[in-house]
């Protein structure tokens, strides 16, 4: 069984272990938020909710969904926008896949540049957010797509410290964040 220290909450990080719409929804999630705040939001709409199903968001009432992401504390400090993004991302999978959010990086046999690919094709993944849940699924959840590292770019690198895909325990939360924080000091530095 896969183990993952994304959210810093054990019942959050045993679904997103099990459960693969939670890991992509957390990724979704990870936007203008700690990143362990977006991992937990899974969690938070499988207890609202019930379950985390895939179909049943996806047919929910768009207005009910919202009334269940909002609720304090909510999902995401932008709870309008991410709910309908949650919503578009399941609508997806389950007109795309079937329902079945792994066949994602699953089905055909893909390579890493067309796991990358398919990902970017979802609602609310461009290219960075794609390319760090391919490396997450290369680091820590066994993806054997060829070409995965060269596919997802910096973030594929072994032993790098950029983003969740990196995020094992503690120490290297703080080294992540570490490393975000010196790329956006550079990037301000930059611009002047």
């Amino acid at each position: 069984m896969t183990t993952v220290f994304l959210s810093g909450d054990p019942k959050s990080d045993e679904l997103l272990a099990d459960d693969p719409f939670a890991l992509l929804t957390g990724m979704l999630l990870d936007q203008q938020v700690p990143m362990e705040v977006a991992f937990a939001g899974p969690a938070k709409l499988a207890d609202r909710l019930g379950k985390l199903d895939v179909h049943e968001i996806a047919e929910m009432n768009p207005d009910e969904f919202l009334e269940k992401f909002a609720e304090k504390p909510a999902v995401h400090r932008f709870p309008k926008s991410m709910a309908a993004r949650v919503q578009k991302l399941a609508e997806a999978i389950v007109d795309d896949y079937d329902g079945d959010t792994s066949a994602i990086w699953t089905s055909g046999d893909p390579t890493g540049a067309e796991v990358l690919k398919r990902l970017k094709k979802l609602p609310g993944f461009g290219e960075q957010k794609a390319k760090i849940f391919l490396a997450l699924l290369g680091k820590q959840f066994g993806l054997q797509a060829s070409g995965w590292r060269e596919a997802a770019g910096d973030y594929g690198t072994e032993g790098s410290r950029r983003s969740i895909a990196d995020v094992v325990d503690e120490d290297t939360l703080q080294e992540v964040r570490a490393f975000k924080k010196q790329a956006k000091a550079a990037a301000k530095a930059a611009k002047k």
